[in-house]
């Protein structure tokens, strides 16, 4: 009898035990699962979101011409000469550019562009031929570095005119020190033993077409 009962008291005691380890590893599993979801990381953001965001926060990018480009919009107003040699014709020059008369010329500026008009009295109307062979050498001693030169016969709206393009150093700017690499364009307009040179000129990689086009094409006798 003793034997039997110490045999169910083993007994009783290995299923105390195995129920005890069983609890605890319920136990632990649940905290672990719980310990792994509460550590997991949250999902990122989404990259395209991110960059929607930034897009919209950014300001618009400003719209700006290259150096020396004379906007589109412009406006021109004519140049009447009275009196002296500058007279007897009309053409039309940018608004608001600054006027000065340099000697027998009268020049408008603005930043890196410039219309330069001078009137002379030519016995004869100036040809390519002339040009070639007493203007361009006259240029090549007052504009540093002159290249580049081309004479040609064009039309505008007063009639054939002699056109010389060549390029030449801007004069230093004595605020900046810098100098500017300029492309211009020279029209010898004439009439009745009456000259009229009219140049434009501004730097090269400027486009500067369609100005100089309304410029040139503006020139009328009166």
């Amino acid at each position: 009898m003793a034997v039997q009962a110490r045999a169910s008291q083993v007994v009783a005691l290995t299923l105390v035990a195995a129920a005890a380890a069983g609890c605890a590893g319920s136990g632990s599993h649940s905290r672990s699962a719980s310990t792994t979801s509460s550590r997991s990381t949250p999902s990122a953001t989404p990259a395209s979101s991110v960059k929607g965001r930034a897009e919209q926060n950014s300001p618009a990018p400003t719209e700006s011409n290259p150096p020396g480009d004379i906007p589109d919009n412009q406006a021109y107003v004519p140049y009447r000469p009275v009196g002296g040699s500058l007279s007897g014709f009309t053409v039309k020059v940018p608004e608001g550019w600054a006027r000065t008369d340099q000697g027998g010329s009268t020049v408008f500026t603005d930043k890196l562009n410039t219309v330069r008009i001078t009137a002379v009295s030519a016995s004869g109307a100036p040809t390519v031929n002339s040009v070639t062979r007493t203007v361009i050498p006259e240029l090549r001693t007052q504009v540093v570095k002159f290249a580049a030169p081309k004479v040609s016969e064009v039309t505008r709206h007063a009639g054939h005119v002699v056109l010389l393009t060549y390029q030449g150093d801007s004069p230093k700017n004595p605020v900046t020190g810098k100098v500017v690499r300029d492309a211009f364009q020279r029209y010898a307009f004439y009439r009745s033993g009456h000259e009229v040179d009219l140049t434009l000129s501004g730097p090269v990689n400027a486009d500067n077409v369609d100005p100089w086009r309304i410029i040139s094409d503006s020139f009328a006798w009166r």
